[in-house]
């Protein structure tokens, strides 16, 4: 067995499913580079979503090159105005080249709208696709990812991250194309009119670069900090006002510990806000200065040159608007850099979750289960819980990671069962057994370490995952509600299905009556993980979910955990309804619940240490027989009843100020 789980192991590995980084390593891996550019790897990624985008970004380029000609011309209209209409006292050339200024000057402000309409058409576009992929990637991670990922982690890079992503596309590559088309416009006008302070404008130009290369790589640090910090404030503000979170917070009292914490977080984002704009204005504040010297220069060598009767005053003139458009655009270049840097940061954080691989992954010419019958096999399964580098990133758990991790701790060891078409199958044992850890693997949850997980006859690593969900359903102890309406609720296991077959799954998880009795109806909002409804009334919304999807193989995981008599008197109504025709899995702590199984497993320390019928396994004298010895020995007023009382149980009951 031990040579079987290794090869197990070792295949996993070689076929990328554990332990896989190396496609987003290429692009990110430890600290941010001081000096970091847009490396080639990360240019065809980010090409690969702009791609079809080709068509408007030929069209950007080319009213940019119109703008950067259109820019070209006042100062030529400046110099003729000057030298020529009003040195030549032309009145006539005076209205004409007025004329001439004001009609380049409108048609460049067409151009740049023309160009910002393109613009933001690419760049909002490219940031949609971008984010639909990431939320796409990021929604097909398997638990696992969720379990160890903050959740303020995870949603920073689908909004913060992109931001930055979205700045890079909507301002910095177009005023860098501006820029460079520009530049090489300006300088083909000023060696025409003048080549000698043309070529002392340029000595200027290498102050630009030493300046750049002495402040980039601490700006570019402030940015990724401030991203790691801002992640970090969100990730709190989302654990913590969440209705499970407020609750906690509440319940221990805590809000000076919370406010003193939050405050910190917002502290170090508040700092490093204030040294990147303190260190930006110096940046470029120190542009400023390089440009004031070289047009001081300017002036001083043009000024003797007008002085010695070798250069006109229109020269001049035209010679001082293109040296601001060749050292403005060159501190926008020069600038462009930083933000280039940033951008960098933020896409690599973007595709850094987009290229981490999903432990979870459908292969390729997976099998469809057509009609499932609810068959379902367990054989040698080993299983232990994969380490937190395997199944999430380090950067998505926040501060505290847990870097321990046990190859010797077995969940499940050598587990074999099968569940035949309309057979009931219990699992019972004690906390921390394995049993919820059995119900993951059938709707491949987590994946098997060794040993083969089947549904229907096939590996469910062979089968796809929308039509394994299909077959198999599952009720867990604790169910999940959105925040929306009772109809959306249940419409999300079955968009369409029809008025009817809602109502009718309702009325068979016993919750039409007491929806039909609310002022909204099946319209009333539930609430955050649906609060505003009672344990019962949730489990009973979640059954008639289960309901509307019709699986051929049902789990219930402790569905009726911690509930009064009255609410599990209702739900198990409904579970016999919901189970007719269909294999079922069922985990429960209390034995009452599971002694007509066709097949009870008693699970212990993740081995399967006894089998078989009620009757069989009490007689056995084993475990089964000692947990039913203290259950079913336990006085009646000793029995645990859930947290949520009988109140708002059925429609009588239901206090309408939960739905004002």
């Amino acid at each position: 067995m031990g040579v079987a789980l290794g090869q197990a192991e070792d295949e996993c590995r070689d076929n990328g499913e554990v332990n896989s980084f190396a496609g987003w390593r290429m692009l990110h891996s430890g600290p941010v580079d001081d000096d970091a550019t847009i490396s080639r790897e990360l240019l065809v990624r980010v090409w690969g979503f702009a791609r079809r985008y080709k068509r408007k970004i030929a069209a950007l380029l080319l009213l940019i090159v119109v703008s950067s000609v259109l820019g070209a011309v006042p100062p030529l209209l400046y110099r003729a105005v000057i030298d020529k209409a009003i040195g030549d006292k032309r009145v006539g050339l005076l209205n004409l080249l007025c004329v001439a200024i004001l009609l380049v000057a409108f048609a460049s402000t067409v151009a740049q709208v023309a160009s910002r309409w393109f613009v933001s058409h690419v760049g909002e576009g490219v940031i949609f696709d971008l984010r639909v992929a990431l939320f796409d990637h990021i929604q097909r991670m398997p638990v696992a990812f969720f379990t160890r990922s903050q959740t303020g982690a995870v949603t920073s890079r689908l909004t913060n991250d992109l931001q930055g992503g979205h700045r890079v596309f909507m301002e910095t590559l177009t005023s860098m194309a501006s820029t460079v088309f520009g530049l090489a416009v300006t300088l083909v006008a000023m060696f025409v009119l003048q080549w000698r302070l043309t070529l002392l404008a340029l000595v200027i130009a290498p102050l630009f670069i030493v300046v750049t290369r002495r402040m980039r790589g601490r700006l570019h640090r402030l940015m990724a900090e401030q991203m790691d910090a801002n992640a970090g404030m969100n990730a709190q503000m989302t654990e913590r006002f969440q209705v499970g979170g407020a609750l906690l917070m509440k319940l221990f009292g805590r809000p000076r510990r919370e406010t003193a914490g939050f405050s910190e977080r917002a502290g170090r984002l508040r700092d490093v806000g204030i040294d990147t704009a303190v260190y930006s204005r110096v940046f470029h504040g120190m542009f400023g200065l390089v440009a004031a010297v070289g047009i001081g220069v300017l002036y001083w060598a043009g000024g003797h040159m007008a002085i010695e009767g070798t250069l006109s005053l229109g020269t001049i003139v035209a010679f001082t608007a293109y040296l601001t458009q060749l050292y403005g655009p060159m501190t926008m270049l020069a600038g462009a850099r930083v933000d280039l840097a940033g951008a960098v940061v933020s896409f690599e954080r973007v595709f850094e979750v987009l290229d981490f691989p999903s432990a979870i992954a459908e292969r390729e010419g997976a099998v469809v289960i057509d009609q499932p019958a609810g068959r379902a096999e367990l054989s040698e399964v080993w299983f232990r819980y994969p380490r937190s580098t395997d199944v999430t990133l380090t950067s998505l758990e926040g501060e505290h990671t847990d870097s321990g991790y046990d190859e010797r701790a077995w969940v499940l060891q050598d587990v074999s069962f099968t569940i035949e078409p309309g057979q009931s199958v219990a699992l019972v044992g004690p906390s921390g057994a394995g049993k919820t850890t059995i119900a993951m693997l059938l709707p491949r949850i987590y994946d098997a370490v060794a040993g083969v997980v089947k549904v229907e006859g096939h590996d469910v690593r062979d089968v796809s995952i929308e039509s394994l969900t299909g077959a198999v359903g599952m009720v867990l102890q604790d169910s999940h509600l959105f925040h929306d309406t009772i109809r959306h609720n249940l419409l999300y296991a079955r968009p369409d299905a029809t008025e009817t077959e809602m109502i009718d799954v309702a009325r068979a998880a016993r919750i039409h009556d007491l929806v039909a009795s609310l002022p909204d109806g099946y319209d009333t909002v539930v609430g955050e993980r649906g609060h505003r409804l009672s344990g019962g009334e949730k489990q009973r919304v979640a059954i008639a979910r289960l309901l509307l999807k019709d699986p051929a193989l049902v789990i219930l995981d402790e569905a009726t955990a911690h509930l009064d008599s009255e609410s599990e008197m209702l739900i198990q109504n409904a579970l016999a309804e919901a189970l007719q025709g269909r294999s079922s899995l069922v985990i429960a702590h209390r034995l009452s619940t599971v002694v007509a199984a066709d097949q009870i497993l008693v699970l212990d320390k993740g081995r399967v240490v006894e089998r078989g019928r009620h009757d069989e396994l009490v007689q056995a004298g084993g475990l089964y027989s000692e947990l039913a010895r203290i259950q079913f020995e336990r006085p009646a007023g000793n029995r645990s009843s859930g947290p949520n009382g009988s109140g708002g149980l059925v429609a009588r009951a239901v206090d309408p100020r939960r739905f004002a």
